[in-house]
This record gives C-alpha cells, sequence and structure tokens, in this order.
C-alpha cells in the first residue's frame, strides 16, 4: 500500500508508522530530562519489548507496520547521494554549525556507520568522547567538557510518531515542533515524503516544516472525512491552525471544510488535543473529566468567496453537544478515563488513559496498566487490546502518540 489515506479516528487501520525506541533512550541522564522532554529514563530493554509487543497487537489485526528508521534507510539506499546533504542538513540543525566541527562529525558518521546503523546513531546522538582525543583542541569549550558532553543531542521523543506529521486526507502536515529538542524529528520525514518510492510525489503538503508557527500531531483529529479537530495547546498556535486551514481550503482535492480549533489548557498534563480525548467508536469517546465544563472552539470554514479568507466563529458548549453536531451523531457517548473516582482520573489521565489508538471501530490499543479506565471501557461494550507500558509511559504518551496512521479504510 502506497501514499496516505486517513479521513477518519476510527476506520480500520491498514497501515501504521512507529519507531521502536533505540540508544538515543541510552543517552537520558537526570541533568537532561528537562532539556529532551523526559519525566523519567525508561529502561531501553523493556521498553523495546513493550514496543515489539504493541507492535505484535497490530499486526494480529491486519495492520501493516512499517518503521521510520526503515524507510529513512530505504531513502539513502536508494539515492546515496544523498547522505551527505542530509547529515550537514541534521547537524546544522543539532547546532554544529561551524564547518570544522561539521566536517569532523562527517568524518566520524560516514567512517564508522553505514545504512540503518547510521540513520540509527542519527537518532542517537553523538557524545565528545566518542569523537577521540583529538577533538578536545578544537576550543576552549571542548578542553573544559566533561567526555559525556553530547556534542549532538538524542531524539529520544521519536519513539512518539504521531508528533512530527498529521496525515490528512491523502496529505500531511509536516509540522515545525514546538520545543527545539523535537524539530530535528521532521528531517525524516521530509525525506522520507521527497524521495521514498512509497510516497514520492503522492503526497500533498498542507502545512510544512519550514513555516513559522508551532503545530504537532497530538493536537490533529480526523473526526470526520470533512472536518478536522486541531487543539490550540502548549505546543500548537492558533497562527499554524490558520495557515493548515488555509492550505487545506485553496486545495480542491482535499476534502477538508470545516476546522475546529478546540482551546485546551496550556499545562505538561495537557500537553496535547489526545491526551484529554480520542474517538474510539462512531459515537464514543474516552474523555479525560477535567474538559467537560463549558468549552471554547472556533470553527473555521472557508470564505464564500475567497476560500482563504477564513470565516472563523466562536462555539460556546460542551464537548458533547459539539461533537454530535459536527461528527452528525444523535448521541455520543463519553467515557471518562478514571470513572467518577477523581483520583484514579488524574493517575490515569497522567498515564494516558485517554490516549487510545483505535484500529477498527470500537477496538481500541490501550496501556495495560490504567486498569480502572480500561475496566469502565470493556463494561461499554469496546473491545480492549492491552499493551505492556511501565517504561514506555515514562515518556508521557499512549498508544495514540506512538502510533502514525498512513492508511485507514475508506
Amino acid at each position: 500500500m502506497k501514499g496516505i489515506c486517513v479521513r477518519s479516528e476510527i476506520n480500520p487501520l491498514k497501515k501504521v508508522l512507529l519507531h521502536r525506541p533505540g540508544r538515543e533512550l541510552l543517552n537520558l541522564t537526570p541533568d537532561t530530562l528537562g532539556e529532551l522532554l523526559f519525566d523519567d529514563i525508561p529502561f531501553l530493554k523493556v521498553a523495546q519489548e513493550e514496543h515489539d509487543a504493541f507492535a505484535k497487537i497490530l499486526r494480529e489485526n491486519g495492520t501493516e507496520v512499517v518503521y521510520l528508521e526503515d524507510l529513512m534507510t530505504d531513502v539513502l539506499n536508494l539515492n546515496p547521494k544523498l547522505v551527505e546533504p542530509f547529515l550537514r542538513q541534521w547537524l546544522f540543525e543539532g547546532n554544529i554549525k561551524t564547518r570544522r566541527w561539521q566536517d569532523k562529525c562527517m568524518e566520524y558518521l560516514t567512517t564508522n556507520f553505514k545504512g540503518k546503523a547510521l540513520v540509527e546513531k542519527t537518532m542517537e546522538g553523538i557524545t565528545l568522547k566518542e569523537m577521540g582525543a583529538e577533538a578536545y583542541v578544537y576550543s576552549l569549550q571542548d578542553l573544559v567538557a566533561p567526555a559525556d558532553d553530547l556534542v549532538v543531542n538524542p531524539m529520544p521523543n521519536l519513539y512518539f510518531t504521531r508528533d512530527p506529521f498529521a496525515s490528512v486526507g491523502t496529505g500531511v502536515f509536516l509540522h515545525k515542533m514546538y520545543s527545539v529538542t523535537r524539530c530535528r524529528e521532521t528531517i525524516y520525514a521530509d525525506y522520507i515524503f521527497k524521495y521514498h518510492p512509497d510516497f514520492e510525489g503522492q503526497v500533498t503538503r498542507y502545512y510544512d516544516r519550514d513555516l513559522h508557527a508551532n503545530i504537532e500531531g497530538g493536537d490533529v483529529l480526523n473526526l470526520t472525512e470533512d472536518t478536522l479537530a486541531i487543539g490550540i495547546s502548549q505546543r500548537t498556535s492558533p497562527d499554524a491552525i490558520e495557515a493548515a486551514a488555509r492550505n487545506l481550503f485553496t486545495d480542491p482535492e482535499a476534502k477538508i471544510r470545516t476546522v475546529l480549533a478546540f482551546d485546551i489548557p496550556k499545562s505538561r498534563a495537557f500537553m496535547h488535543l489526545d491526551t484529554v480525548f480520542t474517538q474510539i467508536d462512531v459515537d464514543k469517546y474516552t474523555v479525560h473529566p477535567a474538559i467537560l465544563g463549558p468549552l471554547t472552539v472556533y470553527e473555521i470554514t472557508p470564505g464564500q468567496d475567497d476560500p482563504a479568507d477564513l470565516h472563523i466563529k466562536r462555539v460556546d458548549s460542551d464537548l458533547k453537544h459539539i461533537l454530535e453536531q459536527y461528527t452528525h451523531v444523535d448521541d455520543v457517548q463519553l467515557i471518562f478515563c478514571g470513572g467518577d473516582d477523581l483520583i484514579a482520573a488524574a493517575r490515569e489521565q497522567w498515564n494516558d488513559g485517554s490516549n487510545t489508538l483505535c484500529i477498527a471501530p470500537g477496538k481500541i490499543v490501550v496501556y495495560q496498566r490504567n486498569d480502572v479506565s480500561n475496566a469502565i471501557l470493556r463494561d461499554a461494550g469496546l473491545t480492549v487490546l492491552e499493551m505492556p507500558s511501565a517504561e514506555l509511559s515514562r515518556g508521557r504518551g499512549g498508544p495514540r502518540c506512538m502510533s502514525m496512521p498512513l492508511i485507514r479504510a475508506e
């Protein structure tokens, strides 16, 4: 299956992009957790076992699983001339701006790593001690730096493949991410969409990584074929939403004609829209109770004469009625994360109890650890597929965060 086609959050999932956690997690330290957006350091061996269990669940339910590192390896193997510009770009965006250090890093990478190992090394990062004793003579900064100082930071958030881009219809938003730490993650998708034979020439970009405003994939939900929900959050700005809506509305091939901008709390616990609600069936959603009060949502539609002249209308209502109105479902059921137990709700929302991945209507992948929410979901008639999550959950993202649908059945 080639290209991208995603017009729903719940239609059967046919193809999905994952990234198996790698040695980038080994370059996390207590001192760098804040900068690298982690609250704790996952145990890599167990995190990989948990991630493999996730992929196994998907395959057993009819989903083709492809990996970011494999697709990028394909690109470089098929196009050897891209290796140098890719590495130069990766180094520059990794804050290696001097030609002397760029050349030294290029020599180190191309001498010691080939193919998939090279791609994985760019994800892992580079420490000063790897570069050899002569690296210490490049500057006073290098002489005083500890041996384990990072020359190029790792990208430990890569296993959350939902965020660097979002599949919308037959196109994508390729994101400018909120944190400097995560901005480099989108380089891989940029090359894959340009040069991989499964995507080259087939994917329209409705947002691109060089635009000025921030947007991340956890805030983008395909509610219906013609209605897109986007969170105004800690990591997605109103400017980005307007730009994306304008690009969708001016493309005659795009089916999206309404963008709903949900204004959600700006906090770590409510990082993205999908941490507070996700769709799990035609008429069912998992919801964090804290978002149930009056909501401010902005309806964005094309201008009557010029689709680029956006019409924006404020909608003050509650989540249930908004979802019923825009998905054309008479009675939407909101299933609370943690039920009516506020302590369980707070605990399980922190561990992504609302961040479910729907792989077919009424069939969802969830974290095993959220046992209160999972029991409630089963009681509501859902097919609940539990995956282990003791280590993966330390990155603050659930099954939806760890997966980017590429193709869902129409």
